[in-house]
Formats: structure tokens, C-alpha cells, sequence
């Protein structure tokens, strides 16, 4: 299965780490390092050309890369939790 993050971009179910608030995610130092250091790496991706609310924490191939997303954490999940339920 595979996740809708914005504008014609998915993701699989199955590589996705987790989903977070790019606002409540960024305000602590660790958190504003670690994307940083995924930035630098060329390790970050937008979904849209939007303002980001969100990023999906994803491992590709080994890989760990970040997807900004203009929708919200709670739409995303929401999307998540109804895809499960449609495979019931």
C-alpha cells in the first residue's frame, strides 16, 4: 500500500518511519540537527511547492530520507488509518 503526501507523490506504507509536525518537530535543537543533517546529505524532498506542515520519516533502500509535506500530520494519518481499513 502506499501513502499520499501531496501533489502526485506517494510513499510506500511499509518504508514509512513516522510522521511529524515540521512546527513542533524543529523547535528543539535536536530536532532542527537532525533535519539539517538529512538536508545536507540531499537526504530531503518536497512532496509540493506549498509550505511544508509535516515530514515523513522514510527508509528507501536502506536509506533514511525525509519527504516535506503540506498536509497536516493529522491528514496523513487519517490517510494511513483509512487505507488499513479498506484492505479489512
Amino acid at each position: 500500500m502506499y501513502l499520499h503526501i501531496g501533489k502526485r507523490q506517494s510513499v510506500k506504507k511499509s518504508d514509512v518511519i513516522g510522521i511529524f509536525d515540521l512546527d513542533t518537530s524543529t523547535v528543539t535543537k535536536t530536532g532542527k540537527d537532525f533535519i539539517n543533517r538529512l538536508e545536507r546529505a540531499g537526504a530531503v524532498e518536497y512532496a509540493d511547492d506549498d509550505l511544508p506542515r509535516s515530514f515523513v520519516l522514510i527508509n528507501e533502500n536502506g536509506k533514511n530520507k525525509v519527504k516535506l509535506s503540506r498536509i497536516s500530520t493529522k491528514g496523513l494519518m487519517i490517510r494511513v488509518n483509512e487505507s488499513e481499513y479498506d484492505n479489512k
